[in-house]
């Protein structure tokens, strides 16, 4: 497996594994799948702002899944946070598919400047994203209660985090600890 930044050849492929998601699972809160032209604008806008956009791929070419980050919230105040999001083909989950790919936004994230990366995992039955993200150093921060509303249930969305670098312990631009 090797990941690597997406490009627009691997379109229908993210296109196919998100709509997988949108429709079967909770892991997004979106109930009507993205067409090719609203994902490309949605990559473009990522990749466009400084940030990474990744698919793993097998030996043979075929994208397996696909992980980004963004920034947490558009207020000056957050630009030294990020979200995380990764979603992998539903024949090949619990592969170590995904864990590659967040480890690698992680790293992209962290050498670009970002501090703390947070997780909003849709659903807190979402045990193969969870333990992904703990497996990974995040920590649980949080549980919002039934603010979703999909497949005819209420559901909850995880918040976990994970600080990068030196988090807070010193600020942007400082070598020395506060």
């Amino acid at each position: 497996m090797r990941v690597r930044d997406a490009t627009p050849a691997d379109l229908p492929a993210m296109t196919e594994i998100y709509g997988h998601h949108v429709l079967h699972s909770t892991g997004t809160f979106e109930e009507t799948p993205p067409d090719a032209a609203e994902m490309a604008a949605r990559i473009a806008r990522v990749q466009d702002a400084g940030y990474p956009w990744l698919v793993a791929e097998d030996e043979d070419g075929a994208v397996l899944g696909f992980g980004y980050c963004a920034p947490f919230r558009p207020r000056a105040a957050y630009r030294h946070t990020a979200e995380d999001s990764v979603y992998v083909r539903d024949d090949i989950r619990g592969q170590g598919v995904g864990k590659a790919l967040v480890a690698e936004v992680l790293a992209r994230a962290e050498a670009m400047g970002i501090r703390q990366m947070v997780a909003v995992i849709g659903d807190a039955e979402n045990v193969g994203s969870i333990g992904l993200h703990i497996s990974l150093g995040f920590r649980q921060v949080g549980v919002l209660k039934a603010v979703g509303m999909k497949f005819g249930r209420w559901v909850d969305v995880v918040q976990m985090q994970r600080a990068l670098g030196e988090g807070d312990k010193t600020l942007p631009g400082q070598a020395e600890s506060l």
